[in-house]
């Protein structure tokens, strides 16, 4: 087993980060795995490497320990570059000059209950030819699929919520994915599950384990494993930490932040009695 733990440096660890890290980490240590730390730090204006120098530290401090250096996304731009090329190279990409302001939001980390918009193609019959600076690339979902017919697109899920096979169905990828931002390599600018996709192959990761929250980018995700000849890891999406209220957590509850909890006198051991393990 390996898995991974893959926080942006973007702000404080929180109790759900915790969760997360903590469960992936034991559950690789009672395989005997190996348990990794990637920094997807790709927002190159919000990742500050105070936040990545914290995180790190909160890791260490809840007991965790991961193999190898540390891996950062933004050492790796080129070889997510080159996969652009390849696709690109297939005949399924397509520049897209809509919205700067949309293509960045299509680009970042999901948030939960944020609306996915299927894009309505304005741009689909542009050649990659006519690409002027500035321009995004997409997914032309219809050629994707066309070049997987009799592929088995489908993933395993654990987790709770969803376990057991999942198929990635067309009709459905059509209606609720659609023709995807993958990035602008102008700015060197990768989309999020992209880059993770990516990562988790490169790094030889057999189970990704991660919020329940992103479990909707798993077929995305087995789409580009499938058009670049990728493994697909097993899927384990965990519930998620949430306020009194039900909401989430994000970094911007930062009352919440492991380093508050620290500071306040918290042990490990109750960082673990909080998140409920």
């Amino acid at each position: 087993m390996r898995t991974r733990f893959a926080p942006s440096p973007t702000g404080p660890l929180h109790l759900g980060h915790a969760y997360s890290a903590i469960l992936a980490h034991d559950m690789a240590r009672a395989a005997g795995g190996t348990f990794l730390l990637r920094m997807e730090d790709t927002d190159l204006e919000r990742s500050k490497p105070e936040w990545d120098a914290l995180i790190q530290d909160d890791l260490a401090w809840l007991g965790l320990s991961w193999d190898g250096a540390v891996h950062r996304q933004s050492d790796h731009i080129p070889s997510y570059n080159a996969r652009l090329d390849t696709l690109a190279g297939l005949g399924l990409l397509y520049p897209c000059s809509c919205s700067r302001g949309d293509i960045r939001a299509a680009l970042s980390a999901p948030q939960e209950g944020a609306a996915h918009n299927v894009y309505p193609g304005t741009c689909r019959s542009r050649p990659m030819a006519s690409r002027q600076p500035g321009d995004a690339l997409r997914l032309d979902l219809e050629k994707a699929l066309a070049a997987l017919a009799g592929h088995d697109l489908g993933f395993t899920e654990t987790g709770p919520a969803h376990a057991g096979r999942h198929r990635v169905d067309p009709d459905e990828a059509r209606a609720s994915i659609g023709d995807i931002v993958l990035g602008r390599k102008g700015e060197n600018i990768v989309a999020y599950f992209l880059a993770s996709a990516f990562d988790d192959a490169d790094q030889r990761i057999s189970h990704v384990i991660r919020g329940e929250d992103l479990f909707e980018f798993a077929p995305i995700q087995v789409i580009l494993q499938h058009l670049l000849d990728l493994p697909t890891p097993t899927y384990h999406h965990h519930r998620l930490i949430r306020d009194e209220t039900g909401k989430r957590l994000a970094k911007r509850d930062d009352a919440r932040a492991i380093r508050t909890y620290r500071e306040d006198g918290a042990s490990p051991a109750d960082i673990r009695r909080l998140v409920g393990l």
